[in-house]
């Protein structure tokens, strides 16, 4: 996983606000398989590995509901090591009786779909081979086949489930934005990432490192910008990590070039994308 390390730039966590802490921990534990890390009375936090916090879930303060038609989260992406970790992570799932909303062969990985609790898409993926994609004119061809399900149930690993693979990682976010020319201004020209594949003129693929997307962008269904707090349900923030203090120092140079609303605190930069999504811009 080459492209979610030094000196790729990629997301690390996701932080949602949700409306029922006990069940949306419930959700995270025992349908995806994640870890508790830490836990407050008004947070959790949730790792694979024991160490690295991939999931931020935080009760609302308020009895908030969805606003219809935001910006925000499309869905957040959990990358796993392998097919045989999918496939028992899928018969998992099957297992506890929780639906799927979808499943995909995107070519250059398989996918399964579902929402929490709260409606929060959710993308459960392993990548296949780099070597195996096929690239044109910089762009990397991604399809949205039908998924060979009794294959990957073939393929699961036969050992008894205890969880999540350990080497599971944030893959990337897709994210709706209310206009596509304006997010690719703040994440292709100020965060620097590259455009790798477009869906027509309503969806941008932008990764790093020659990765298929660590983002993703879509303006289906023509989602509104909102000022977001903490007490608006769904996304509140997502982490993007860098490799040095000057790549991060030259994204707030073409923050400032842009007018984007940042902040620069204790060496962590906190954006507004033109949607209202935070984005945690961190050097590790």
């Amino acid at each position: 996983m080459s492209f979610h390390q030094h000196p790729s730039l990629y997301p690390k966590h996701v932080h949602l606000i949700v409306s029922d802490l006990t069940k949306s921990t419930a959700f995270y534990e025992n349908i995806i398989g994640l870890h508790i890390l830490n836990k407050t009375e008004d947070k959790v936090e949730f790792t694979a590995n024991q160490s690295d916090v991939l999931l931020i879930i935080e009760q609302s303060q308020q009895n908030s509901v969805h606003i219809p038609g935001a910006a925000g989260l499309y869905h957040l992406a959990l990358l796993l090591p392998s097919k045989e970790e999918l496939g028992s992570l899928f018969n998992h799932i099957r297992n506890t009786g929780y639906p799927f909303s979808g499943a995909s062969d995107h070519k250059v990985s398989e996918a399964l779909y579902l929402n929490d609790l709260d409606g929060n898409g959710i993308e459960l993926y392993y990548d296949r081979t780099p070597e195996t994609w096929n690239w044109q004119n910089e762009q990397v061809e991604m399809t949205v086949d039908p998924l060979d399900i009794e294959g990957l149930i073939a393929s699961a690993n036969k050992a008894e489930w205890s969880g999540i693979s350990s080497g599971t990682i944030m893959g990337h976010i897709h994210l709706s934005v209310s206009n596509l020319e304006k997010a690719e201004e703040f994440y292709v020209h100020a965060l620097g990432f590259d455009i790798v594949s477009r869906y027509g003129s309503q969806a941008t693929f932008i990764s790093s490192n020659g990765y298929h997307h660590h983002i993703a962008l879509n303006t289906w269904g023509r989602p509104k910008a909102i000022e977001r707090n903490n007490h608006t349900l769904g996304l509140h923030e997502f982490s993007l990590v860098y490799p040095s203090i000057e790549t991060r120092d030259l994204v707030v140079n073409r923050l400032q070039e842009i007018g984007a609303v940042f902040t620069l605190e204790n060496d962590i930069v906190r954006a507004i994308d033109p949607s209202g999504a935070k984005v945690l811009i961190v050097v590790e």
